[in-house]
This record gives structure tokens, sequence and C-alpha cells, in this order.
């Protein structure tokens, strides 16, 4: 008996074993797109999540979303915030919240359960929480803007002046003094909770007891200071000691205040370093303290006796005061903070990802170019800084200079006018010393380092222990991956790689060098490239925000947003560039689902498309910068402009039908279709079948964009072919605006072979030519001149997703809800993956090709379905998971198969 009861329990316990293994699971709980985030506006509260099951086809037919206001009461089945009941529903994205108000400065716990098709219900997800930020000025509880001296509005230079003012220009100002300042207080119960909202600009660094809090750079992100000032929040209560405690906060200047000393884009103050701070404390017992920022705070000068966000930064460590973020520090000597001129900026929460320092670089080599000067050769041309460790006598000083290139003698070329970018660093004579900038950062590749012992034998200067070169990005989540057969591919989606890496800030710039602007074409013209590598849905939030804050009385948005300088001609006014302020939203929607965006962007939109028809003439766009950086500058500058004007305009009409403005979107229709009339009767030659001057930007937007009447579509594309083929010699030389445009035209269109022989070489300009020349990191133009680092060219990660791997959407799908799995096996290429983390999920395709033999994986999201394209015949042999699949549809060369969530191994013989 006890045999058979041992037997019928390892039974029972198997069968729950299998079916909790057979059941759908809720794997990723997210809220505002983010795990676990700090400073939520409830107005933009929405979940998502995302689900896993060893079962095929498996969609979520309901869904129960609860939150409380602790996570006992949520262990315990109180959910006394919310809780939705079972929802029939399949989203499980863009859920928005909405249930009674909910307190500033809180946080709270929640979680979600899902049930499938068969309406089996899954476990419920692991707790998760948000913490709200603070919604009115009231919430701030009197906290002021502190500093330690101050500029009134009449030292105020705004906008920038571009470039240097002149010598004896009145506007002229001193680099803002980088200041300390510290306070002390007490805990005198046991704390449950410590929340500290924070905000300095330019940039601030803050610390508890001596310690960090977090690990961000260059905190806040840059924005239009007279309209949006970001505050960050974080949760202190494991840095708090009982009884004396201590926050220390270091202030840089950043784009804030940008003196004329050494390399400046632009000269122009907002003021001086500032502060502000709540520390909100909520003890065991349900009571709160509040600590604020006010003339209570002690201050006192730094040891970065220089710094702005172009020129570099300098600090003599001999400056500084050990101990000065402590409780107990003597700060006699220092002065009472002062309060200083208020911002005219809203304070609102940073909803997006922090910028980190997420790699670290070790030289490859180091070379001595001359008395007591090394240079070091890291191998990568990213953005970041340097980090030194070196030992020397008190008083000695290093200058540390990054580059991207090098001089014929060995030493370091800044080149493309950016010079002087340096940093200086002053030992204080204790042993070994490290220290890296705080509030400025480079395009680097190369270190130069001055002052040092090169030999070993001059004993009165430093020794260098240690240098390596920290690189800075957003630390948004990598979103996809791409390898493939191709070597030559696979290093030019490494050098794209990097070279997103190192734009994505707190905006997307278009260098780390020369510029560190948010030129609105990058976002424009590469936002799909970008979102395969990197998820970035909280960085265009931020990026549109930007654009509401930069838009002029009369509707335009200007070509870089924030406008810290204000250009003239098509460097203020390019519709290329401005569209971006509707298509990014366009963007949220198609690719994230998010129509609550378009309702807020709403006007904003309307406003700028309004502006663009009063810019107009006859329905056309005949200014602007036009295809930018192309090769043999052919593309007449109305094809680009109006192209765009037409597609934005098209977009804006969708989006009125989708937040229910029907006479909106039927006079957005029409005017684009009247725009698209007007294009072709002005640009395209029904004879000749050219659109302007035929060149591979010319002929690829209208295909791309849906400008080619349908009669002529098939003509345009032939002779785009033929023209690359005859008279280009498959060469490329489209310029960034266009260049996207020619891949999609030839790899959406079944021309993917030409798209690959233009690329698949290193002999004239283009991605393998840069390589060839030592190109680390995308460069600005196609000869490799100019920026060794900028992003704007690099749309054939498009090509590599979509084309090769097979990674897209159907057309009319949103959010990756509907798939469109098409792999190209172009060229020589024998084998392809990759991986797409859409926001149901990641998606994976791999292939492989051998002789006859094509052999397709891939993995579909739950909650998803897909359309699945094999490269196959008539006759082919289709098999599933080992299986003959009969049910299919035949296209020319490709099979079809409508197929749900899983994981498939397709063979075709």
């Amino acid at each position: 008996m006890k045999g058979r009861t041992i037997t019928l329990l390892v039974v029972f316990l198997l069968c729950v074993a299998f079916t909790v293994k057979a059941q759908i699971r809720v794997v990723a709980a997210l809220c505002d797109n983010r795990a676990n985030p700090v400073g939520i506006n409830p107005r933009d509260l929405f979940f998502s999540w995302e689900m896993q099951s060893p079962k095929e086809s498996v969609r979520q037919s309901a869904y129960q979303l609860v939150i409380s206001s602790s996570k006992a009461k949520l262990t315990a089945g109180q959910f006394d915030v919310f809780n939705s009941d079972v929802v029939k529903s399949d989203q499980s994205i863009q859920v928005h919240y909405s249930g009674k108000a909910l307190q500033s400065a809180q946080t709270y716990c929640w979680k979600v359960r899902v049930w499938d098709t068969d309406k089996k219900p899954s476990a419920w997800s692991g707790p998760q929480q948000f913490t709200t930020g603070i919604f009115t000025p009231a919430d701030w509880k009197n906290a002021r803007w502190i500093g330690y001296e101050d500029l009134p509005d009449s030292g105020r230079v705004v906008p920038f002046f571009h470039l240097q003012l002149k010598p004896g220009d009145s506007r002229i100002f001193k680099n803002a003094r980088s200041p300390l300042l510290r306070k002390e207080f007490t805990t005198a119960k046991k704390v449950a909770k410590a929340l500290l909202f924070i905000s300095g600009l330019g940039h601030y660094e803050a610390s508890i007891n001596g310690s960090r809090i977090g690990d961000a750079f260059l905190s806040p992100g840059w924005t239009s200071y007279d309209k949006t000032i970001l505050y960050n929040t974080y949760d202190i209560t494991g840095q708090l000691r009982p009884g004396s405690n201590a926050i220390g906060v270091v202030l840089g200047n950043g784009f804030y205040s940008i003196s004329q000393e050494r390399y400046v884009k632009g000269t122009g103050t907002f003021g001086n370093p500032k502060l502000i701070a709540l520390l909100k404390i909520t003890y065991t017992d349900g009571s709160t303290d509040h600590l604020i920022s006010d003339q209570s705070w002690k201050a006192s000068p730094s040891p970065i006796t220089f710094n702005t966000i172009y020129g570099g930064e300098d600090y003599d460590a001999r400056l500084e005061q050990k101990g000065w973020n402590t409780a107990g520090f003597a700060d006699q000597t220092w002065k009472n903070a002062v309060l200083v001129t208020l911002p005219k900026g809203k304070l609102l929460p940073e909803i997006d990802y922090p910028v980190r320092f997420l790699d670290s670089l070790t030289a490859r080599n180091m070379k001595v170019v001359g008395p007591n000067i090394v240079v070091y050769d890291f191998g990568q041309n990213c953005s970041g800084v340097p980090r030194i460790t070196v030992k020397g006598k008190a008083g000695q000083i290093l200058k540390i200079t990054p580059a991207e290139l090098l001089h014929a003698d060995g030493t370091v070329h800044q080149a493309d006018g950016v010079t002087p970018h340096s940093y200086a660093y002053t030992l204080k004579g204790d042993g070994e010393e490290t220290w890296q900038p705080r509030f400025s950062y480079f395009a680097v590749r190369y270190v130069q380092v001055e002052g040092v012992r090169v030999k070993g034998e001059e004993a009165d200067l430093s020794e260098v222990t240690e240098l390596k070169v920290l690189h800075n990005r957003n630390a948004t989540s990598a979103n996809g991956t791409f390898a493939c057969s191709n070597e030559l591919f696979n290093r030019i989606y490494t050098m794209t790689d990097w070279a997103i890496k190192s734009n994505l800030q707190s905006y997307i710039t278009d260098n780390p060098q020369r510029e560190k602007l948010s030129w609105q074409g990058e976002q424009n013209f590469m936002r799909t490239a970008i979102n395969y590598t990197y998820n970035v849905y909280n960085l265009y939030r931020s990026l549109i925000q930007n654009m509401a804050d930069a838009q002029h009385e009369n509707g335009l948005v200007p070509d870089i947003a924030p406008e810290y300088i204000q250009f003239e001609g098509p460097f203020v006014d390019s519709p290329e560039w401005g569209t971006t302020a509707i298509l990014d939203s366009w963007f949220l929607y198609q690719f994230y689902g998010d129509t609550s965006v378009v309702r807020k962007t709403y006007r904003m939109m309307t406003r700028y498309a309004d502006f663009l028809q009063s810019r107009a003439t006859n329905n056309l766009l005949l200014y602007g910068l036009g295809d930018w950086l192309d090769i043999g500058k052919v593309t007449p500058v109305g094809v680009t402009a109006t192209a765009y004007y037409y597609h934005s305009i098209s977009a804006l009409s969708a989006m009125a039908a989708l937040i229910g403005k029907p006479d909106d979107a039927a006079r957005y229709r029409n005017r684009a279709e009247t725009i698209k009339t007007a294009f072709n009767t002005k640009f395209f030659n029904p004879e000749k079948k050219l659109y302007a001057t035929g060149s591979q930007t010319a002929m690829a937007i209208p295909i791309s964009m849906g400008l080619v009447e349908e009669k002529y579509q098939k003509d345009v594309l032939h002779n785009l072919v033929t023209n690359i083929q005859a008279i280009d010699a498959n060469r490329l030389t489209a310029g960034d605006v266009g260049n996207r445009y020619l891949i999609k035209a030839l790899y959406e269109n079944n021309h993917p072979e030409t798209l690959f022989t233009m690329t698949n070489r290193d002999d004239v300009p283009g991605y393998g030519f840069l390589l060839k020349h030592g190109a680390t990191a995308l460069v600005e133009t196609w000869d490799g001149k100019s920026s060794q680092n900028q992003l704007a060219m690099g749309h054939i990660l498009e090509w590599f997703y979509e084309g090769i791997a097979g990674i897209a959407q159907k057309e009319n799908s949103v959010a990756f809800k509907h798939l469109k799995l098409r792999p190209q096996p172009v060229g020589d290429l024998t084998w392809a993956r990759g991986s797409f983390h859409s926001p149901y999920g990641w998606i994976k395709s791999g292939w492989t090709k051998a002789g006859n033999r094509f052999t397709y994986q891939v993995e579909i999201p739950v909650n998803t379905v897909a359309t699945v394209y094999l490269p196959a015949k008539a006759r082919s042999k289709i098999t599933k998971n080992g299986k003959i699949v009969r049910d299919y549809k035949m296209e020319t060369d490709a099979v079809l198969l409508e197929l749900g969530s899983g994981k498939y191994e397709l063979n075709v013989e």
C-alpha cells in the first residue's frame, strides 16, 4: 500500500508539473515600458507584459491586473488601489490605467495574470512596482532652487551665439564655477522608505553618506530649459543610516552654460549651476519628514576648475575636501547656499533611461610621440571619457586629449575644427589617484597624455598605471541582433552599431564631438534602423517633448531641438528634418501601438502641417537641405522636401482617423493627394519614366513613399535598377535622406541582389570603403571624411533585419501584432540569423542554405501571428517540424505559411 501511495504521489506531481509547464506564463511585466520605474506621471501610466507558452498558436483571451499600496498587501491579495477583474481582451501592450487618482511620491505594487486561447489561467506574474513622481509645484514642499552664486536674467545669453563671440563683446562671460552643496540631517526613527527627487542644472552628481546615488552620467537629460527641466527620482532607503546623514551634490554646466574657452559650437548661458531637491522620508510608524533644498544648505567651490560640454574639463585634486559629503564634516568655512534666479522651465520627470557608462575599453597599444607625451590607441571610436590612474607629486599636471584621428607624427588630430577639447588633471600626490571627467565627453579612439614618465628615468614626472576609455550611451536595452555568413556585412553591422550607440544620449546626437546637437534628420531617417538595435520608445517620447518645446509661434519645428542655437535658412527650416515632428508620433504608434502620444502631439503636428502649407508653392516645397552629403549632389532639393511633405501629411491623415477626427483625416488625405499630383507634374517625365535627374534618390524616394502612379511603377523601378547597374556601375550615390529609400526600394521590390552587389564591395565610397580605410564607427560622409562617428547613413540595418534576416511586420499591422517573416538568401550568403525584441516579445529568425535545401528556424511570440514566406518553387517539398506541409499559398518563387506563436523549423527541398 505504501509503495502504491508513493507511486500515485509521483504521478500526481508529474501531472502538476506538466500542467504548469503547459500553461501560458507572464515572463516580463512593464510599467511605462520600463521595469519598476520611478518618477511616473499617472496621466501617462500604462502596463504591458510578455508571455510564453510551450504550445503553438497561443493568444491571450483575458487578463487581470491588480495594484496594491504595499507589497505585503499585494501578496495577501488585498488589492486596495485597483483591480481590473477579468477583462476579456487580447490586449497585452499599452493597457492604460483607469483606476482612482494616485498620490504623488508613492510606491505602488502590481501584478498581472492572463488566460490563454483555451481560457486557462496563468500564474500571477512576479510582484512589480512603480513610484509616482511629483505632480504639482505644491508637492515640492517649498523646495527652492539654490546654488553657490547667482547669475541674474540680465546675464543670460539665450539663444546661444553660433561659435564664438568677438573679443570685447559684452556678452562674453567666464566659465561658471562648479560648486559643491551639502546638507546634514537626522533620522530619529526607523525608515520605511526614502525617496529623493532632484534636478541639477546643467548636470549633477549626488551622494548620500559619501556613496553615489545611482550611476547616471550627465543627468538630467538635455532639454529646452526655458520650457522643460527634468528631474530624477531615486529610492535611497538602503543608503540612509540611523541618526546623522549627509547629502552631497556637485554641479556642472552641460548645455545650461557654455563659455567660449576652448572649442565651442555655441556660446551662451541660461544661468549658473543650480539645484533643487526634495527628500521624502517615510517611517515605519507612518509619519513622514521632508528635507528640501534651501538656504540652510552649505556651498563651496569644487575641485572642478573648468567644465564645458564642448571644451572639456579640468580638475585640481589638491582642492578636494575629504568627507565633504558625509555627516560630521567641518563645513564652517563653507558659505550658505544662495537662492538663485528661478529657471523658466517646468519641472517634469525624466521618462527616458539615463545615460550610463556601459563599456570599458582598454588600450591596444601605446606609443611615445614626443618628450613625455604618450598616445594610447583603444582600437575603437566611441563616445566616451578617459579614466586615468596615476602616481606622482602634488601639483603635477597631466594634459589629456582625446581624438578620433592621428597626425602623421603620431600625435592626436582633432579634426572638423573641434580643437581644443582637452582635460587637465592636477595631482594631489597621495599614492595612486584615479580620475575621470564628470561633465564632458568626446568622440575618442586615441588618448594623448602629456607630462608623464615614458622611459622610467623621469623620476620627477607622474606615472600612468592605468588608462581606460569609458563609453557613455543611453542605457536603454538592446533590441536586436544580426549576423550572417558574409564577414563584410557583419563588420558593417558592428561599425554602424558603434555609431548608433555613441549618439544615443539623452537625445540623439549627430556626432559626439563637433555638434552634440539633436539634428532632427538623424532621428527622422534612422528611427527604424535604430529601433531594430535599441528600444527607443522612451527616448522618442522625450524627443517629441523637445520638439514641442522648440516649436516657433508660426508653427515651424526647427531642424534642431532643443534649439540652443538659432540657425538660419535651411539649417533652421528643412522639411526633411522638421517633419520629424509628425513622423515620430506615427512611428510610436506603428512600432509600439501608442495612440496617447498622437493625442498629445496632435496640436503640434497640425500647426507644423499648416506651416508647411504656408511655405508651399503650388503644393511643392522647393527649399531645404536636400539629400545631404550625397555623391554628386544631383537630386533637386524639391524632390526630397516635397516627398517628405507628402509622407508626413499622409501619416497625419491616418493619425487623425485613429483618434476620431474624420473631418481632419479627409482634409489631410485630400491635401496629400494634391501634393502627390503636384510632385508628379513637377518632377516626373512620363516618356522617359524618370523622376527629376534620375538619381538614385530621385527615383527611389517616390517608389518607397508611394508617390509613383500605379501604371508607371514597374517602369520606374526598372529604370532605377538599370541606372544603378549601367550608369552608376553599382556604386552608391544617395545621401542621408535618400539612402534609406534606395535600400527599401530594392529589397522591398524583389531586387535584393542589386543591393547585395552595391553593399558587398570596398573599392568605391560606401560602407565597405569606410571599413577598408580604417573606420571603426560609421563616418559622416561616404568618402570617410569629416566626423568619424555619425549614425546618419546607417539605414543598411533595415535591410539586414527586414530583408536578410526577414523580420518585419505586415502592412497595417501595429506593434508587430502580425509579423511578416521573409528572409532573403541573396548573393553568396549561406546563413543568417537575427532577433528583434518586439512589444510582444522576442522574434527570432535564422536560416541556412545548403545545396537545394533551405532550413528556416523561427520563433513567434505569444499573442501574435506571422505570415512566413519561404523561397520555394511549385514542386518544392515543405516540412514544418518534420511533418509535410500541404496547406499553403504559392507566390512567384515563394511559399506562404500562416503560423501562430511558437518555435518552428521549416525546410524547403
